[in-house]
């Protein structure tokens, strides 16, 4: 009887959803690729010996790896989305401008990125590869660039637009929970783009954030990730 309990619990089922999902699974990988990052950095601060820091660096290395991996060939869905995000006219400019260079932005990292696969697996070592890696940062750097232009924006109109609702009525209280609902998602975004975007800065030499900055802010957008995946499949 517990384990039918267990086994049917809706928890399980929902569960079993999420982790069916590739975008599930990569939020949690990274979030253990992150969370390594900075315990790596944080025992070598410490002194402590490098028989402890080396199961995190390689989990950080390994998981890092699986998520290339994972990524083989998704660039394509990105310049879809911003062919969409192209052709939607009636979309406010700001926000399809930024859709179409946030997309263009992924897209090319995805593609570097992939480009560098054989090289990271050893199957192919060539020289051309850090290179090609240095030009995923900056198209991703432009990608997120973008998105926290979008963010701000949608959060300057929604509170404008909330200021200009009345709540005299039903339809205003709905309306003004649709509007808090919104910007509770866009502010999410936001805290995770900025997190974020402290990834490319780094590996491009552009920001001095150490290995465990970047770690903790790598954690915190996955956990947001992991947030929003879990919700999506409810």
């Amino acid at each position: 009887m517990v384990a039918d309990a267990l086994i049917y619990h809706p928890t399980v089922a929902h569960y079993l959803k999420f982790v069916s999902t590739t975008v599930g699974r990569d939020k949690v990988l990274r979030t253990l690729q992150y969370f390594s990052r900075f315990l790596a950095w944080y025992l070598y601060r410490t002194n402590h010996p490098q028989s402890t820091i080396s199961p995190f660096e390689a989990t950080k290395k390994q998981f890092g790896l699986t998520r290339k991996l994972m990524r083989v060939g998704k660039f394509v869905e990105h310049f879809k989305a911003a062919a969409i995000a192209s052709d939607n006219k009636s979309m406010d400019p700001v926000l399809r401008y930024t859709a179409i260079g946030r997309q263009l932005g992924y897209a090319g990292y995805m593609l570097f990125d992939n480009a560098t696969v054989l090289d990271a697996t050893s199957i192919k070592k060539f020289a051309a590869s850090q290179r090609l890696l240095r030009e995923a940062y900056r198209a991703w750097f432009a990608g997120i660039s973008c998105s926290i232009v979008s963010s701000l924006y949608s959060l300057y109109k929604l509170r404008e637009r909330s200021l200009n609702i009345s709540e005299k009525d039903g339809e205003g209280v709905v309306e003004k929970k649709k509007v808090a609902k919104e910007l509770n998602a866009v502010r999410i975004q936001l805290i995770s783009d900025l997190c974020d975007i402290t990834v490319p800065s780094a590996a491009l030499g552009w920001a001095n954030f150490d290995d465990g900055f970047v770690g903790l802010a790598g954690t915190v957008s996955s956990l947001l990730g992991v947030y929003g995946q879990w919700k999506k499949t409810a």
